[in-house]
């Protein structure tokens, strides 16, 4: 089946039209940028533009960077405050016309991840992704089985959550090296390892793609391993959501 997936991230909007049998994109990723200030309306309607700039009408699924309940939006740290107690697959339904399934994105990549990426993850009995980028989210999987909106990236590490310590932001932010960061990222693991024992971690997100950068300085006891599906997942994760939960 062929479902729209689209990925709100704290800097863009990304959709594209998603295989859910074989989790391969058929179409184009489009991109519309977005910050802290852009509001869910405004945000919802990028959605429309990429649903009519992919010619597509069906079931939508959308991946946010928050705690997601019955499409509703519970929390939203690295998005306009006014996102908070949005039902989006509401706004979504009234603004397009097409049925919306909402899900937290991390949650949303780490299962295209899970079904489609490494077979080693399938295996395993415990399974922690995490996306970084503006933040850092978390999947965690027991059994095969899904905890939703985990949200670990707002985990207390010493005086800072972990995400305002250790996201690709901050590198960026404070100018670090691969080093210098994966240093820092290295303590939320440890921390991650020490309360939830994962058999393997899978990174995800735009700093998967760099693994060979950063990967030597990481030293826990857990294998690390990156993303097969890359920045793709959220997407992809997205769209199997939709047309699992609305066909």
């Amino acid at each position: 089946m062929i479902v729209l997936g689209i990925d709100i991230g704290g800097s863009a909007t990304k959709g594209a039209l998603v295989d859910t049998d074989t989790g391969k994109l058929v179409s184009e990723r489009i991109r519309h940028k977005s910050d802290k200030s852009k509001k869910p309306k405004e945000i919802v309607k990028d959605i429309h533009k990429i649903a009519k700039e992919l010619n597509y009408s069906g079931i939508i699924g959308a991946g946010f960077p928050g705690i997601v309940k019955n499409g509703v939006i519970d929390t939203s740290a690295n998005l306009h405050k006014d996102w908070v107690g949005a039902n989006l697959a509401k706004m979504i339904e009234e603004e397009t016309g097409n049925k919306a399934f909402i899900l937290n994105d991390a949650d949303a990549a780490g299962m295209a991840e899970f079904r489609f990426g490494t077979e080693e993850a399938r295996k395993a009995k415990v399974v922690m992704f995490l996306t970084i980028g503006t933040g850092i989210g978390s999947a965690l999987f027991v059994e095969g089985k899904l905890l939703q909106n985990t949200e670990l990236g707002h985990m207390l590490l010493g005086k800072y959550e972990v995400e305002e310590y250790a996201s690709a932001a901050v590198k960026t932010r404070e100018k670090l090296t691969w080093k210098q960061w994966a240093v820092r990222f290295n303590e939320a693991l440890k921390a991650y390892e020490f309360l939830f024992s994962p058999d393997i971690f899978i990174l995800g997100g735009g700093v998967s793609a760099r693994f060979e950068k950063f990967s030597k300085y990481l030293t826990v006891k857990t294998k690390v391993i990156p993303a097969k599906l890359e920045n793709l997942a959220g997407i992809i994760g997205a769209a199997v959501a939709a047309q699992e939960k609305l066909t």
